[in-house]
């Protein structure tokens, strides 16, 4: 009885866990999720493979995907790629990004007059030397998405942009 009881409590977590994920969406949103999820899943078996990931890159004109590329994607689901997981690691990456409010307030700290810009030598010299010191490459990669107009200032307010809802450019 005492055992009957606890595989049926573990077997409520593991559902409960699950809710928890779908809970964290708009069922519109999730609608799109498995749409996409399908459009990955190009064997229909409804678990994410190297295979269907290669097909779904062809697809998209990338014909040279590295097998170790593929497999890194694939292992951040820590076992097979199901609906499920593939929701979770979406939930992950967007519940990892703090509010565009939150952002925009730490980059005016170093905007004392207000202009929206910051200087990028002055922000990369402090990104080097402050707090979590960034690599040179880690601030070149965060400057390639970065609006540095001709006098070398960044727009951080479209950079906040760009780091909570995504570069436009990557879109299309």
């Amino acid at each position: 009885q005492a055992s009957k009881k606890a595989s049926n409590k573990r077997q409520r977590g593991g559902q409960k866990s699950c809710s928890n994920v779908f809970s964290m969406f708009e069922q519109s949103q999730i609608q799109e999720f498995k749409e996409a999820f399908g459009c990955i899943d190009q064997d229909r078996d409804g678990v994410i493979k190297k295979q269907d990931l290669k097909e779904t890159y062809g697809q998209l004109g990338k014909v040279n995907v590295k097998d170790e590329e593929l497999d890194e994607m694939l292992n951040e689901g820590k076992g097979p790629i199901n609906f499920t997981v593939f929701l979770t690691l979406f939930g992950e990456k967007l519940n990892g990004t703090d509010p565009e409010d939150t952002i925009l307030a730490a980059f005016k700290l170093f905007d004392p007059n207000g202009t929206g810009f910051v200087n990028k030598d002055e922000f990369k010299r402090l990104l080097m030397n402050q707090a979590d010191k960034f690599t040179a490459d880690e601030v070149e990669e965060a400057f390639a998405l970065a609006p540095i107009d001709p006098t070398g200032n960044i727009d951080y307010k479209s950079l906040c942009y760009i780091i909570t809802h995504g570069d436009e450019k990557e879109e299309s």
